[in-house]
């Protein structure tokens, strides 16, 4: 081996960088772990410490939080935490583009775009099609021609010059949000955390591990910090209104009762007239009131949070609002902040709005915003304005003083406080907001207004709440996996190959040192799914090992010596092509994976990525150094044991003349599998459907069925599905409720119906605080939480599809360049279909029946492009003996060249499988519940790819290659 000298220099600097790299993981987990004995299980505690020594050097000069940030990243599934994929509404930024355009056409077009929309198109360029569709003059002064952008927009555009202009306004927008958030979440204070754009579709992806508190995440993330100072009306100016609204109301707002009501509401005291002897005319608008403002107040009344929506519906009538006097006509009505001590009722406030809607003092003016606390003590934010703010601020508050009235705050259309002034006008521009606020709310407030507003509303399509008991669990899991897995390749490798397989052990714990050394060095973040990646690399990466060591077996069969046959195996013509087209078609695969992959499964493909890579360099120059190592000093090597001596040898098994048999065989499976398919359906997730998940872990076993049931009423028709998952005492839970709906609270009510649900199951002191929050050493509860809303499921459905699609095509390319003959890819492709579809089949049929999740979901996919993945590589393996044979060989006899093809690979062929499938039930019984699914579909893909690339990917390739073609094969010749 030329450059041998320079390859050891690489291989041992390239150990050191890593070994260097993973000292800092070591580090800080020692560190932590001091931490969580000091804190004896107070998290607050915990955190406390380790602030407290975050500057201090603790390693070769580094201080903790150096050493933190270089540890390897552990995903939520590990650590904890939420995962989240905000949707930047283009609705809202294209109508502030618009300067929000009253033009029917344009409003038309938006709405048309929402509603006609298309798998995987943007909104923008829906929107595009219908204007275009309706004819609607996007130049027009009344649209985006006006005075904002008339300096890149004139009014002779058509509207396909128009396009790129807008298409560019909205990514600057998405990129202005984009730095909002990454602003705020800088200043949350969560270790490591990930925000990124995810291409031009106006969805970003935050991902923050460790972070326990979801509800306060959820609501920083959203918040689109529109910050408005609105004049108040006096409750009391309000009254002839009502009383009118409640008469008009009553003409169309009949109530089924079985007797009369009496209300008594403060503000008036009115009788109900009765109809007949079961329907009664109630008092639609007061009956609602729950405590009427005192005189003077700035509010009108508290209401029912719960009755809301309903008092909005009857405010915003055209022919209620009809009732308001010419000085009101326009009136803003706004509901205040939700006190959590009394989150049952609400105050409605009446702002004075005027024709354009527009706030006379916008949040724009504020430069500073700090957490503090009032004249009472309470916690409150305290802003500072700008010279103009100011001013304007100085003009407000004089003439609200003289009028006795307050000025409402309002962020995202709530009003947090509506302060009288009594003083004169403020001058300064200093403001402050008080209310019912916790000391970490106004932390966050004043967060959000420094950070600056979104420019358009952000709506979490997707999320993924994991709580750390769950994570340990998981880490504990894949330990005990990965140790299980790796000890039995291990001892294989040397019972099959003696002191051979030992070398190969020593380069595959050099492999696993330069796979963690890479994901530490790169930043990358290691997942459940990429520990389980990790571990089928190890099965698979023998692979490269066991192609050489059996091509050195069949040259010392044929008369070499050792180091000849050494020296042949690792060439080109030897051993080295089948390792490139195995590990190549591998590589796409993968590759494919991560570009569309989101979230673990990026991770699990990040893994697989490296593993191939690192697998490869181990064995074709670590193993070849040290058997060279080895023969250097006359030891003798044989590539077998008394015990393997001579397994495989002089097999002559007619594979093709048994083909027919087993496309029977293949068929009745494919058939079989098509008809579950098609009648008993898929176990389709909330990754394709849609949904809620949440996985609830109880301290007593539960009925499935019971706890559906019992959810269904709760969920009000959207229905519930309760599954055992794992131990009798935890379920997963699915339901559709409120899932595309969005706004502060959503989540809140949907957690606090699901905790009214299971209340019976639940141990009798376990709160909703505890309930849903994630906290070390949790035992009941959510233990893990997930959303995908309707939109994006429909997404990663389609891009799942491109992947597995994609995936097959490329591989058939490659293949076809690589062998010059399209019968190749075409073997190797129908056999990949061929495994794909009974993996579903098996699924299809089985997943009622076997006790563990086999839902079809992003984790499925990733699982069917490694099947796809492993079974080219066998395949591969075969062809190339095939192109080798071809190459020295002239007989005629094409058929019986390609049965001594698959026998002499045979060993090889079953030697990975036998490899990759020990460490694959390793993880399927020790890896958790939560892969077990993802794994199971592997272990079923590996043995039907197995069987296929034995069975029909060879005979395929074979049957449609003419005498003609495969003679001309012969002339193809390798080169070195």
């Amino acid at each position: 081996m030329q450059n041998r000298g320079l390859i050891k220099f690489f291989a041992i600097i390239f150990a050191l960088v890593c070994i260097y790299q993973l000292s800092f993981t070591f580090v800080a987990n020692k560190i932590e772990k001091d931490a969580k004995a000091f804190a004896n299980g107070d998290f607050k505690k915990e955190v406390s410490y380790l602030d407290s020594i975050s500057k201090e050097k603790v390693f070769l000069g580094q201080t903790y939080a150096d050493v933190r940030n270089n540890q390897i990243n552990k995903g939520l599934d590990l650590e904890g935490g939420i995962n989240v994929i905000l949707q930047i509404s283009v609705n809202d930024i294209l109508k502030g583009l618009a300067n929000g355009s009253k033009n029917p056409a344009f409003n038309k077009a938006l709405a048309d775009a929402k509603q006609n929309q298309q798998g995987n198109q943007d909104y923008i360029d829906a929107f595009f099609k219908e204007a275009n569709a309706a004819n609607v003059k996007l130049a027009d002064a009344e649209i985006f021609g006006n005075r904002t952008l008339d300096d890149v927009i004139k009014f002779d555009m058509t509207n396909a010059q128009v396009e790129p202009i807008i298409k560019q306004k909205v990514q600057e927008s998405v990129e202005s949000a984009f730095k909002v958030l990454r602003e705020r979440i800088d200043k949350f204070g969560v270790t490591q955390p990930n925000i990124q754009l995810l291409g031009n579709s106006g969805r970003i992806l935050v991902e923050l591990p460790g972070a326990k508190d979801v509800d306060r995440i959820k609501k920083l993330l959203q918040s689109t910090a529109q910050l408005e100072f609105w004049e108040t009306y006096k409750g009391e100016e309000l009254g002839s209104f009502l009383v009118a609204a409640n008469e008009q109301l009553k003409k169309t707002e009949v109530k089924e009762e079985t007797e009369v009501a009496e209300a008594a509401t403060g503000i008036d005291s009115l009788l109900t007239d009765k109809t007949d002897s079961t329907k009664v005319q109630v008092n639609p608008l007061f009956d609602k009131i729950v405590m009427p403002g005192q005189q003077g107040s700035p509010y009108i009344a508290y209401f029912n949070t719960k009755d809301t929506a309903k008092v909005n519906s009857y405010l915003n009538r055209s022919d209620i609002r009809s009732l308001l006097p010419s000085e009101l006509a326009n009136v803003k009505f706004a509901w205040g902040k939700i006190n959590e001590k009394s989150p049952e009722m609400v105050e409605l406030y009446a702002l004075k709005g005027n024709r354009d809607n527009v706030a006379p003092l916008s949040g724009g003016v504020i430069v500073d915003a700090r957490d503090t606390f009032d004249q009472l003590g309470k916690p409150a934010v305290s802003m500072q304005m700008n010279g103009n703010g100011a001013k304007k601020w100085e003009e407000i508050t004089g003439a609200v003083s003289q009028q006795g009235n307050a000025i409402a705050i309002v962020l995202d259309n709530i009003v947090y406080s509506a302060p009288g002034v009594s003083r004169g006008a403020i001058s300064g521009g200093q403001s402050e907001i008080s209310g019912s606020f916790t000391v970490n709310e106004t932390k966050d407030l004043a967060n959000i207004l420094r950070a600056g507003k979104l420019p358009a509303s952000a709506e979490i399509v997707q999320s993924d709440v994991v709580g750390p008991s769950l994570g340990q669990e998981a880490i504990d899991n894949g330990l005990i996996s990965f140790i299980i897995g790796f000890s039995l390749v291990l001892l294989w490798m040397v019972v099959y190959y003696g002191k051979a397989g030992f070398y190969a052990n020593l380069a595959l714990l050099v492999n696993i040192l330069f796979i963690f050394g890479i994901l530490a060095s790169f930043g990358a973040v290691l997942t459940l799914p990429g520990i389980a990646g990790i571990v089928l690399t190890i099965g698979m990466a023998v692979d490269a090992n066991v192609i050489i060591y059996e091509r050195a077996k069949e040259e010392l069969d044929s008369g070499k010596t050792v180091e000849e046959a050494v020296g042949y195996a690792y060439t080109w013509k030897g051993a080295m092509s089948s390792i490139v087209d195995a590990n190549v078609t591998t590589l796409i695969t993968a590759i494919i994976l991560f570009v569309f992959g989101t979230g673990p499964i990026k991770g699990f493909a990040t893994t697989l990525i490296i593993g191939v890579v690192t697998s490869v360099f181990t064995a074709v120059f670590i193993t070849r150094l040290m058997l060279e190592w080895s023969l250097s000093r006359n030891e003798n090597i044989s590539f077998s044991t008394s015990i393997t001596k001579n397994w495989f040898k002089n097999l002559n098994f007619d594979f093709l003349g048994k083909r027919k048999i087993a496309y029977v065989i293949s068929a009745i499976l494919i058939v079989l599998s098509i008809v579950s398919i098609a009648t008993k359906g898929l176990n389709q997730g909330v990754d394709f459907l849609g949904g809620r998940t949440y996985q609830v872990r109880f301290e007593k076993p539960v009925v499935a069925s019971e706890v559906s049931k019992d959810l269904s009423a709760v969920f009000e028709g959207a229905g519930a599905e309760a599954k055992t998952f794992g131990n009798d005492n935890q379920l997963k839970i699915t339901t559709k409720y409120k899932v595309d709906e969005e706004g502060e609270g959503i989540d809140k009510e949907v957690n606090q119906k699901l905790y009214d649900g299971l209340k019976k199951y639940l141990p009798s002191d376990l709160t909703y605080e505890q309930f849903v929050t994630s906290y070390e050493g949790k035992e009941f509860g959510v233990m893990q939480a997930s959303k995908v809303s309707g939109t994006i499921s429909k997404d990663i459905k389609t891009n799942s599809l491109w992947a597995v699609l994609g995936s097959l095509l490329v591989v058939f390319v490659y293949l076809m360049i690589s062998f010059r003959k399209w019968q190749f890819g075409l073997g190797a492709v129908v056999a990949v279909m061929h495994d794909v579809i009974i993996v579903l089949g098996i699924f299809s049929f089985f997943y009622t029946i076997l006790p563990f999740n086999m839902e079809i979901d992003q984790a499925f996919i990733a699982a069917i492009l490694t099947v796809i993945g492993y079974s080219l590589n066998d395949t591969v393996i075969v062809f190339d003996r095939v192109r080798e044979y071809l190459d020295y060989n002239s007989s005629s006899d094409f058929k019986g060249l390609v049965n001594k093809a698959l026998n002499s690979t045979l060993s090889r062929t079953i030697n990975t499988s036998a490899t990759t499938l020990v460490v694959l039930i390793a993880i399927f019984i020790f890896g958790g519940e939560t892969i077990r699914g993802f794994v199971f579909a592997i272990l079923v893909g590996i043995l039907v790819g197995t069987y296929s690339s034995l069975f029909v990917a060879t005979p395929v390739m074979n049957d449609t290659m003419s005498d003609k073609e495969a003679k001309k094969m012969a002339e193809f010749k390798k080169e070195d």
